[in-house]
């Protein structure tokens, strides 16, 4: 094990974080994944594959993955938009804009439900008005998009506001007095920038929309094969006592959750190994 030679700490009080470290993310991590995927596989795969292709199951899988196309490109817009302004342009407000992004993060997924069934809820001057015209928002596929939409918004923009800071605009203005114009200087000089950023953002939010539970749980209504995500329906399951059901849906979003892993991993690599070539290219 290579230490840092600054460090005074003797060898065995190292090992003894080290195996500290190891044993919680242990207990806490590896042992309740491997549960899932021993709970879910127990009864054999026919019985696992029969709980994903299951009328409910399907229908909740598709609806996670229609919220989450939606979610994930309008927040990767909305994120680009948002660190763009924050970023680039002074005003009065700023900073109170800042502070608000971090509102998803500090207000509970259930108050941010009920938000939106005090807005949009059907007996709400808005929600009536909506429903009137034969829009309902509330318990249908518009309330979960939303609530979505609420608590995954600043993965993007977080990801991209200090990037976007540290780097400046000085490239951006070199390509506006060279005559480029706004979206020619955003699809060859910002966009490239803020790739890496951007699609650390896209993952992020697209893990967070997939595994959505508390803000969706209040606004969905519970309406079987209609209104219910895999999370909602892991939950009904488990509550029904059909436990293989229910760690089998679990299953695919642990499989979410490795995948987004290691993809970042991935990128991080790549992102690494390109920051390395263009320093050793460097006069």
């Amino acid at each position: 094990m290579k230490t840092n030679p600054n460090i005074t700490e003797p060898r065995w009080l190292q090992w003894l974080l080290i195996g500290i470290a190891l044993a919680f993310l242990l207990l806490m991590l590896i042992i309740p994944l491997l549960a899932v995927f021993y709970e879910a596989l127990r009864e054999g795969w026919q019985t696992y594959l029969d709980s994903l292709t299951n009328p409910e199951a399907r229908a909740a899988i598709r609806l996670t993955l229609i919220t989450a196309a939606i979610v994930v490109p309008v927040n990767a817009v909305l994120g680009i938009a948002m660190a763009w302004l924050l970023t680039r342009f002074d005003f009065r407000g700023k900073q109170l804009l800042t502070t608000l992004l971090d509102l998803p993060f500090s207000v509970s997924p259930v108050v941010a439900g009920l938000m939106f069934v005090l807005l949009f809820g059907a007996h709400t001057a808005l929600g009536g008005w909506l429903e009137a015209r034969g829009i309902q928002v509330i318990f249908a596929i518009p309330g979960i998009v939303l609530a979505t939409l609420f608590v995954t918004f600043p993965f993007v923009a977080r990801e991209l506001v200090p990037l976007m800071q540290a780097q400046g605009d000085s490239e951006e203005q070199a390509a506006l007095i060279l005559g480029a114009g706004g979206w020619q200087m955003f699809w060859r000089v910002t966009l490239p920038n803020i790739k890496w950023a951007l699609l650390y953002g896209i993952i992020l939010t697209n893990a967070r929309a997939m595994g959505e539970f508390g803000a969706v749980s209040v606004v969905s209504g519970h309406i079987r094969g209609e209104t219910n995500t895999i999370p909602l329906l892991v939950e009904i399951l488990y509550n029904e006592y059909r436990f293989t059901a229910a760690f089998a849906l679990s299953s695919l979003l642990a499989l979410l959750a490795i995948a987004t892993l290691v993809l970042q991993d991935i990128l991080t690599r790549i992102q690494n190994r390109k920051l390395a070539a263009a320093q050793r290219n460097e006069p």
